[in-house]
């Protein structure tokens, strides 16, 4: 591997999907991923369908491919001796520890923080959970849902406050495992100062909580409780989704001057006082769609998203998915990567968020992007090499790290 991460070595104890996404931005980075499982491997690995057969005959979750590539597999018994005691050697050598139990959990397994340390001082821990690891709720189960809920984010989402809509994505565990991921880094950062480790702590709840963005100091601030309102913005308009003939569009006018080049785009005397601005827009919300829409009635949606962007005005469509992955955009930023599986063959899988590049003197950038394309790994597939690696002496390097 290589990347900016080459060289650090992160053991992923974690399973489902907030851990290891964070385990999974390490490894397309360069770090050395290795995934510890059960014996009967992460749950992911039976979440479905749909599932992929291979040519044995073999199901493959493509829950678990989304969040597992560039990793190794090693399944262990904790509660076994010797497995026990290669988790401790493979502690020994790791920069990063990701885990995502309940709180106590890793304790009553003989790995509680303070073990963890006195094995490896400068071990980072990143520990995921649901709600906290205090608190008088710290003990309960995290599932994704069940946050998206108990954190208000539902209540925001969907076309009215009686139906209450989860997001279509697990956006709580995709958020943790980011905010884990960058809370490492820091750590890491604080390690090559102090020479010592630090532990990591972040949950679902800290997740939604945390991108609740103004629709939390709408209430901490102003004492105005959010609502879901369907696809339009609470603060902002016109901003939403708007019908036309045969389908619909967005559109995103996000201060009076785009408001007033959407009016000449269509020929509306921008003088009523019910639009002026954008807050006298807020409040006449409801009119104001009924306006737009009848404007829009006669265009089709390709036709009006010429005509908006001719008019400068932030504008788009609502793709399905298999859209999302055929668009030439899509591709073009590398979010698609080609991968040789060890039993389905090859596949495409969605690839990393980040690109990096250097700039030369004349401005002539470089991209430098981690080209790791490992697939998810099969259960276990990894032990024999992990066990061989670790009954190897440290090098140099390795204790310098």
């Amino acid at each position: 591997m290589n990347g900016p991460l080459a060289g650090l070595l992160v053991v992923d104890l974690s399973r489902a999907l907030a851990g290891p996404q964070a385990g999974m931005m390490f490894g397309d980075l360069g770090a050395r991923v290795i995934k510890v499982e059960t014996p009967a491997g992460d749950d992911t690995r039976s979440w479905g369908p749909p599932f992929v057969r291979a040519e044995d005959g073999t199901e493959v979750s493509t829950y678990f491919l989304s969040c597992n590539r560039n990793k190794e597999s090693i399944t262990l018994d904790l509660k076994r001796g010797e497995d026990a005691d290669l988790l401790a050697r493979l502690v020994e050598r790791a920069d990063v520890l990701l885990e995502n139990y309940r709180p106590g959990t890793l304790k009553r397994l003989g790995f509680g923080t303070d073990r963890l340390m006195r094995l490896n001082p400068r071990l980072v821990v990143l520990s995921i959970s649901g709600f906290g690891h205090d608190g008088p709720e710290s003990g309960r189960a995290g599932y994704d849902q069940i946050a998206q809920g108990e954190a208000g984010l539902m209540s925001l989402t969907g076309a009215d406050p009686e139906h209450p809509q989860r997001v279509g994505v697990p956006i709580g565990d995709l958020l943790a495992g980011l905010n884990g991921a960058f809370g490492v880094l820091a750590a890491l950062r604080e390690r090559d100062r102090t020479g010592r480790g630090q532990i990591v702590r972040t949950s679902l709840l800290a997740a939604v909580v945390g991108a609740h963005a103004f629709q939390g100091t709408r209430w901490t601030v102003a004492g105005e409780v959010g609502r879901a309102q369907g696809n339009h913005h609470p603060s902002i308009a016109p901003y939403g989704l708007f019908r036309c003939t045969g389908g619909s569009v967005q559109i995103a006018c996000g201060n009076d001057a785009m408001w007033g080049r959407l009016c000449a785009a269509f020929q509306f005397e921008d003088d009523d006082p019910r639009f002026a601005t954008n807050s006298a827009r807020v409040a006449n919300r409801d009119s104001l769609t009924e306006l737009l829409e009848a404007m829009f009635a006669p265009y089709e949606p390709a036709e009006l998203l010429e005509r908006l962007a001719d008019a400068g005005i932030p504008a788009g469509r609502v793709r399905s998915l298999d859209e999302v992955y055929e668009w030439e955009q899509t591709r073009s930023q590398r979010l698609l990567l080609d991968v040789e599986h060890p039993s389905l063959g090859k596949i495409v899988l969605p690839g990393s968020t980040l690109r990096t590049f250097t700039v030369d003197a004349t401005g002539v950038e470089t991209e430098t992007t981690s080209t790791g394309d490992n697939p998810p790994p099969l259960l276990d597939a990894d032990a024999d090499a992990v066990r061989s690696w670790l009954d190897q002496p440290l090098t140099a390097a390795d204790t310098l790290r």
